[in-house]
């Protein structure tokens, strides 16, 4: 496996069931990006903090409903580009001061991605010591959407959070539940400017492009 099993590391024992947070920060800066039309201002970056107290509150639900001792477990999965760790160094401090632990992994190709090391995880924590519920905050279908169906097919609760935009696999399964992160208390600072061909206004809108026409000729 290439995920480390941190938790079993830090305390040298087996610790309790959990609600495992897995966050695919590379999808999930993509689906973000996608709906602005560009990199995100400090005002529509996601809130960890926010986030967090929000997987805590779901934690003591899914803890008083099988009558167990339940903790949060929050990752954060991230590729660093050669040449951008004094940029992302920050974000990944301040995850971590919060009490996200962060799995990061050079970015040395386009196919030395973090999904492996996301599915590695679940499948650590489905077998050792077990999973209370699943929170996935991804909007990569191709990867999860078997994945969490057997999850949830063993009983486990399994949430989904992304973008609705982004998310049909997710918002089609009725054994998963979905949660736009828009809908979590606190993680915008500002609504985000979403326009969909679902939500026009009356008087239309522009849609702007995901990435400049000269791109065609790289």
């Amino acid at each position: 496996m290439t995920s480390p099993d941190f938790a079993t590391s830090i305390n040298g024992t087996s610790p309790a069931k959990r609600v495992l947070l897995v966050w695919d920060a590379p999808n999930m800066d993509m689906g973000l990006g996608s709906l602005l039309g560009g990199r995100p201002t400090a005002a529509h970056r996601p809130r960890f903090d926010a986030l967090g107290r929000w997987i805590l509150q779901r934690t003591a639900a899914i803890g008083a409903a099988s009558h167990a001792d339940v903790e949060p477990e929050a990752t954060v999965f991230t590729n660093i580009v050669p040449g951008s760790a004094d940029v992302v160094r920050p974000w990944v401090e301040a995850l971590r001061n919060v009490g996200y632990a962060v799995f990061a992994k050079p970015k040395l190709a386009d196919d030395s991605d973090v999904d492996d090391d996301m599915l590695d995880h679940l499948q650590v924590r489905r077998h050792n010591p077990g999973l209370a519920g699943v929170i996935v905050a991804s909007a990569d279908g191709q990867a999860f959407r078997e994945p969490l169906l057997e999850l949830a097919s063993e009983g486990v609760p399994v949430t989904v959070i992304g973008f609705r935009e982004h998310a049909s696999w997710a918002l089609s399964a009725d054994e998963l539940e979905f949660v736009d992160l828009e809908e979590i208390p606190g993680v915008f600072r500002e609504p985000l400017p979403r326009i969909s061909l679902d939500s026009l206004p009356d008087d239309g809108a522009w849609l702007t492009p995901f990435r400049p026409l000269g791109a065609l000729l790289k």
